[in-house]
């Protein structure tokens, strides 16, 4: 069993449920689900870019990403109705704690200038997104390897819609958060 997966289990749902005066374990709030994105704005014509950033994602994760197509046009930003516009991962169960605890634990410190994730980044439904300005935090990105880096955001959804008890949640879990 994951490290955090077993701190949540023994130490924050005992916590939270108390907190939020919650009578069943399963109507205290838990992460369902970490999604990635990545725009493909400058990869649209650049195959070779494309490809870097579908396999940065597949070894940052351990899965493949699906590549999002648009559903319409827009001729502002010059996107045709089927063009590949996006690339995402969704990770559930297992691999989505592995990930949530490589990424509190080694990616965001290893984030230039990093003082904390703000506390906007939790939403009004109790759901986390951060942004990562480079790829390169990741301890599975090589150095030698890149060409050019690229932005994601990560978002985790978590069961409840609470605000408070997302937030909560999420600094018991030990994300680093900037003070009030």
């Amino acid at each position: 069993m994951n490290n955090l997966r077993k701190k949540y289990l023994e130490e924050v749902l005992p916590i939270l449920k108390k907190e939020f005066k919650h009578k069943n374990n399963l109507a205290v709030s838990k992460p369902t689900k970490v999604t990635l994105n990545v725009g493909l704005s400058r990869a649209i014509d650049n195959k070779e870019f494309k490809q870097e950033i579908v396999n940065d994602l597949a070894a940052i994760t351990g899965q493949a990403p699906v590549l999002v197509k648009s559903r319409k046009a827009i001729s502002g930003f010059k996107i045709r109705e089927g063009q590949e516009i996006g690339a995402m991962v969704t990770l559930r169960g297992e691999k989505m704690w592995d990930f949530i605890e490589r990424f509190v634990r080694i990616t965001l410190p290893r984030t230039r200038d990093f003082r904390g994730i703000k506390r906007s980044s939790v939403d009004k439904n109790g759901n986390f997104s951060c942004g990562v300005k480079e790829q390169l935090v990741f301890p599975e990105i090589y150095h030698d390897n890149i060409k050019s880096t690229f932005s994601l955001q990560v978002n985790i959804t978590t069961s409840r819609n609470n605000q408070d008890e997302g937030m909560r949640m999420v600094e018991l879990l030990g994300f680093p958060m900037q003070k009030k």
